[in-house]
């Protein structure tokens, strides 16, 4: 018996609306046979290995809004669902104010898949080793849904549910997501490890947040973010309550990276065992905090 690798496409009907309110008709009329279209980097994949069998899939890309970008000193970054990766890297309002989100999106995959692949497909994917979650997350990420009743908001720090799974419900189709202007003073990093350099899934990734605070007893707000080591995106308060409530030394991060560590829950898997995670959490965690402390200071 031979076995086909490489297995075509299914067939399927391609939906082409010209309206958000037709396409979320669509979707809820063809419930469970019918899925919305953006990048198609996940889809197309798990349509090739038989694991999605839709039979419409229903191109949003370009509807009104998908495809805008948009900077207020005042309100923020708004980011449509449909803008690519390599557009959100190569704008100057996100390298100017949104540098966390800047690498974070620069570490996924290759050039060529981030001409596709989008911040919001990212998300929607809702898988836990998600390169953008992490920094979605610590910017205080909303997702705009239009749906059934008309548009809502989402958080992202809310928005999972399990891998795989989130609160997005039939009809709902996410047209953008809106990032507030960040604090004075930030700085993130976001620290991945991979089996190679480049195109891999992350084995752990930490994203960390920081910006000063004179209302607390260490002078700093830094949060932490975990990818693929707990079944959804984690963000680990006690590594803020460790970072604000007195001064920070190396001695202070380590003991917020050995918290990382025993918040995490991951699983062994093909790229690497539950305790190398473990041990890995730690470690990046270490090094990323002290990457964000070590420029706070200099401000």
């Amino acid at each position: 018996m031979s076995i086909d690798a490489h297995p075509g496409l299914p067939e399927f009907d391609y939906i082409k609306p010209t309206t958000l309110k037709e396409a979320s008709d669509f979707l809820i009329a063809h419930a469970g046979e019918a899925r919305p279209l953006m990048g198609g980097t996940d889809i197309f994949v798990r349509m090739r290995s038989g694991g999605w069998n839709d039979k419409y899939l229903v191109d949003v890309k370009c509807l009104e809004g998908m495809n805008d970008i948009s900077y207020d000193p005042h309100k923020g970054l708004s980011i449509g669902a449909a803008v690519n990766m390599n557009r959100v890297i190569a704008s100057r309002e996100v390298q100017d104010n949104y540098a966390l989100l800047l690498q974070a999106a620069s570490s996924v995959a290759s050039y060529q898949l981030r001409t596709r692949a989008t911040i919001v497909g990212n998300i929607c994917n809702a898988s836990p080793a998600g390169d953008t979650i992490g920094a979605c997350i610590l910017l205080g990420g909303v997702l705009h849904v239009h749906g059934n009743g008309g548009i809502r908001q989402e958080p992202i720090k809310t928005f999972f549910k399990g891998p795989g799974e989130t609160l997005l419900r039939t009809g709902d189709i996410v047209t953008s997501i809106h990032f507030p202007v960040p604090e004075e003073g930030a700085r993130g990093v976001y620290i991945k490890l991979g089996r190679n350099k480049a195109s891999d899934l992350s084995i752990v990734g930490v994203t960390v947040f920081g910006y000063p605070d004179v209302n607390v007893p260490s002078g700093y707000r830094i949060r932490l973010a975990l990818a693929s080591v707990a079944p959804l995106p984690l963000v680990v308060d006690q590594v803020e309550a460790i970072l604000t409530e007195t001064s920070i030394d190396e001695d202070r991060l380590m003991l917020a990276a050995e918290a990382a560590m025993h918040a995490c829950t991951p699983i062994d898997d093909v790229r690497a065992s539950a305790r190398y995670r473990k041990v890995m959490t730690r470690n990046l965690s270490f090094n990323a905090l002290k990457v964000v402390w070590k420029d706070l200071k200099k401000l």
